[in-house]
C-alpha cells in the first residue's frame, strides 16, 4: 500500500519539477529576447508596433463579432464603435509604425511627467511614512519625461523598444527566480506518505498479537 501511494506522489513531483523547469526555460528565453531588444532597440520598437497593431486588429474583429452576436442589446452601438476604433488604430499603426512610435513616445513622456508631478505634489502634501520614496519616484518620473521630450521625435525609434525590452528582461528574471525557487522548495519537501519499513511491520505484528490475546 505504501509503495502504491508513493508512486503517484513521485509522478506528481516529477510533473511539477518539469513544469517549473519549463518556467525557468521561458524566463531564459524572455531574458535573451530582452537583451537582444536592448542591443537592437530600433528593431524592437518596430516589432512592438507591429505586435500592438495586430493585437488591435484582432481585438477589433473579435469585438465586432461579439457586437453582431449581441445586436439586440442596449450596448450594441457602443461595442461597434469600440471595435471600429480598434480596427482603425490597428490599421494606422501597421501602415505607419514610425509615426505611431512617435505618438506613443509623446504619450509616454506626458504620462511620466503628469505621474511624476502628481506623485511629487502628493508626497509634499501628505508627508507620510514613504515620503522619501515617493519624492524620489516623482522626481524620477519628471526627469524621465523631460529627457524623452528633449530628444523627441528623434528618440521615438528607441524609447518604445527600450521599454519593451526592459519589460521582457524583468519578466524573464522574475520567471527564473520563481521557477528556481519553486524547484528548490519542491526538492526540500519530503514524501508525506506513511513509511512501511521493518520497524513499522514489527509494530503492526505486535499490536495484532496484543489484540488477539485480549480477545482470548
Amino acid at each position: 500500500m505504501g509503495a502504491e501511494r508513493k508512486r503517484p506522489r513521485q509522478q506528481e513531483k516529477k510533473t511539477l519539477n518539469r513544469s517549473f523547469g519549463l518556467l525557468v526555460l521561458l524566463g531564459v528565453v524572455l531574458v535573451l529576447a530582452g537583451l537582444v531588444g536592448l542591443v537592437y532597440a530600433g528593431v524592437a520598437t518596430l516589432t512592438s508596433m507591429f505586435l500592438f497593431g495586430w493585437l488591435l486588429l484582432v481585438g477589433g474583429v473579435i469585438g465586432l463579432v461579439h457586437a453582431v452576436q449581441s445586436r439586440g442589446s442596449s450596448y450594441f452601438w457602443l461595442a461597434v464603435i469600440v471595435a471600429a476604433v480598434n480596427l482603425a488604430a490597428g490599421f494606422v499603426i501597421l501602415r505607419r509604425p514610425e509615426a505611431s512610435a512617435e505618438a506613443l513616445t509623446m504619450f509616454a513622456a506626458l504620462l511620466f511627467l503628469t505621474g511624476g508631478v502628481f506623485r511629487l505634489a502628493g508626497s509634499l502634501v501628505v508627508r507620510g511614512s514613504n515620503f522619501g520614496l515617493a519624492l524620489v519616484q516623482g522626481a524620477f518620473g519628471i526627469l524621465l519625461g523631460l529627457l524623452i521630450l528633449a530628444g523627441w521625435p528623434g528618440n521615438s525609434l528607441y524609447v518604445i523598444g527600450t521599454f519593451f525590452s526592459l519589460a521582457l528582461l524583468f519578466d524573464g528574471l522574475s520567471l527564473i527566480v520563481v521557477g528556481l525557487g519553486s524547484r528548490r522548495v519542491l526538492g526540500m519537501v519530503g514524501d508525506d506518505s506513511p513509511r512501511t519499513g521493518p520497524d513499522t511491520a514489527d509494530t503492526a505484528k505486535r499490536s495484532a498479537r496484543g489484540q488477539e490475546q485480549s480477545h482470548i
